[in-house]
C-alpha cells in the first residue's frame, strides 16, 4: 500500500465519520451540512477508485507504446455532475431551512416533529 493509498482512506473515513455525525444532530442546517460533507466524502471515493494516478487522458500520441496507465475521465466527468448538482441542491436545502425558520421560528427537528424533552 502506498502512503497516498493510506492518507486518502484515512481522510475519507474522517469525512465519513463527520458527515454521519452532523446528519443525527438535531439542528436542522447541521443536517444539511453532514449530507454536503457525505456527499463530498462519496465524491473524494469516486475519484480515489477511479484512479490518481496515471497520466491525463489528452496528451498525444495514444497508442500504448510503451507509455503509462491513463487515468479514467468518466469518473472524473461524472464526480463534476455530482458537484454541480450537489451545490444546486444544497442552495436549495438551505433555502427551505430559512422558510422552515421563518415559519416556525426554529430549526430544532425535535421541536418542528412536536417532540418534548
Amino acid at each position: 500500500m502506498r502512503v497516498t493509498e493510506v492518507v486518502l482512506s484515512v481522510g475519507i473515513g474522517m469525512l465519513f465519520a463527520i458527515g454521519t455525525f452532523l446528519v443525527l444532530r438535531r439542528d436542522l442546517v447541521r443536517v444539511i451540512f453532514g449530507v454536503i460533507v457525505l456527499s463530498q466524502a462519496t465524491n473524494v471515493y469516486l475519484i480515489t477508485m477511479g484512479g490518481i494516478q496515471g497520466v491525463a487522458p489528452v496528451v498525444g500520441g495514444h497508442g500504448g507504446h510503451g507509455e503509462t496507465a491513463v487515468t479514467d475521465p468518466l469518473v472524473q466527468a461524472l464526480v463534476l455532475t455530482a458537484v454541480v448538482i450537489g451545490l444546486a441542491t444544497t442552495a436549495f436545502a438551505l433555502v427551505l431551512a430559512y422558510r422552515v425558520y421563518e415559519e416556525h421560528g426554529t430549526i430544532d427537528l425535535d421541536r418542528l416533529q412536536g417532540v418534548e424533552r
